[in-house]
């Protein structure tokens, strides 16, 4: 019986029909005269001999022909995009009616398949077509979605057409999650999710995925301890990455403290350019051997080295002369670190060339620890005793106003005042 929780595809006419048309479009590829030969064996195996269950009413015999038809599928075939579609919906509704999909032969016919679709000489389109049809169906925990998945991404990789995917972190993780497969083998997808927007140059994408991968993985095993120290790298490389605390906070990273990078990350998420400085006079080596760019990450320091700067400093102004000295430039040279800075998306405030100062409205802290919550603690009670003295203020003029109005409307203390007036008058 078919999955429930998988997408059925209807197709017309009896099995017997339907198998026919299935022969008759592999035939194509052969030459007219050679067609007749190959499809015979096919409709003897359809015809029912005399005592013998009608093969509608006959499982195993219709899995034993539609297993012979599965093996003389050597390509997408002879016709338009439309016909190659429609064959292989055809073909994969009664894989996944006639066959077993937990044994090992059926996931052999289906890798067999798949290397089919992926090796063909046809346009990419029509393969991520088959290649999507095929997994919606499946059943949704089924084993045999990530083999597709994988070829799917394997596709996309080569072809520098991992967009046309459409692949979002929540469905990747829905999908992990629902897959009655190893652990090892969610884990071998998320890295080749990571991998495949790599290969397509989306590095941003590549490094949240990887995160995903190592987080997949026992902390204490040693591929995860590879995969932390390559996650370190990546997020040192990508020039537009300034947040290092979810690395940081990955078990994994943590048992890699010993690790000369995991060094450097805590330079990247606490510490300044000194710091930077003094490490890599230490590990001059180590630029070359995990693929770092020294000039990049110097820039990177000095800007996370200004937001720390802009982040104790909030609502306040900073000269130009202290910005200067913490991130070691020239005052001259200061406006363009702080242009560098706000476009980065790291500090907001306004710029005074009159008056050489920073004012400071936002800034992002770079890591949130317990420095950070005592700042922020700092601040909420300024901001308390703030709104508690606009109370007060608010409330005296209420008072001033209230005692006021009170005056005019009361007519025995407007009599005092009234009578000078007239007795002026008559004189």
């Amino acid at each position: 019986m078919p999955p429930t929780d998988a997408v059925s595809v209807f197709a017309e006419g009896t099995f017997q029909e339907q198998v026919r048309e299935l022969v008759d479009y592999i035939a194509r590829t052969r030459p007219e005269e050679e067609r007749p030969l190959f499809v015979q064996p096919f409709a003897d195996l359809l015809e029912t001999a005399e005592g013998q269950k009608p093969i509608e009413e006959d499982e195993p015999r219709r899995a034993k022909v539609f297993t012979a038809v599965l093996g003389e599928v050597k390509g997408l075939g002879d016709g338009s995009d439309k016909e190659i579609e429609g064959f292989f919906n055809l073909l994969f509704s009664h894989f996944v009616t006639l066959l077993p999909l937990d044994t090992p032969e059926t996931k052999d016919h289906l890798a067999a398949l798949l290397e089919t679709v992926a090796a063909a000489d046809h346009q990419t389109f029509v393969k991520y077509r088959i290649l999507s049809n095929i997994v919606n169906a499946l059943p949704r925990r089924s084993s045999l979605r990530l083999p597709v998945h994988n070829t799917l991404l394997q596709l996309a990789g080569d072809q520098d057409e991992i967009e046309l995917l459409n692949l979002t972190r929540s469905d990747v993780e829905k999908w992990v999650s629902e897959w009655d497969v190893p652990s090892e083998d969610k884990s071998s997808f998320l890295q080749l999710v990571s991998a495949s927007f790599a290969k397509c140059g989306q590095l941003a994408t590549a490094y949240d995925y990887t995160l995903s991968y190592v987080r997949s993985l026992p902390s204490d095993s040693p591929a995860a301890q590879a995969a932390a120290v390559d996650a370190i790298a990546s997020a040192l490389r990508l020039p537009s990455l300034f947040d290092f605390d979810a690395l940081f906070r990955l078990d994994a990273v943590v048992a890699a403290q010993n690790h000369e990078l995991f060094s450097l990350l805590r330079i990247f998420i606490n510490e300044g350019l000194s710091e930077f400085q003094a490490w890599a006079d230490g590990h001059a080596d180590a630029f070359a051997k995990y693929n770092l760019d020294k000039a990049l990450l110097e820039h990177k320091i000095r800007l996370l080295a200004l937001t720390s700067l802009a982040f104790q400093n909030i609502g306040r102004e900073l000269p130009y002369s202290t910005i200067a000295s913490t991130v070691q430039i020239e005052p001259s040279a200061v406006e363009r670190w702080v242009i560098d800075v706000i476009r980065a998306g790291l500090v907001s405030g306004r710029l005074s060339q009159k008056t050489q100062i920073l004012y400071v409205t936002r800034a992002t802290a770079r890591s949130f620890e317990r420095p950070q919550w005592e700042l922020l603690e700092q601040r909420l009670h300024a901001w308390k005793a703030g709104i508690a003295s606009v109370l007060d203020v608010v409330a005296v003029a209420q008072r001033r106003g209230g005692a006021e109005a009170v005056t005019n409307a009361n007519p025995a203390t407007e009599a005092p005042a009234a009578a000078p007036q007239t007795a002026a008058a008559a004189a």
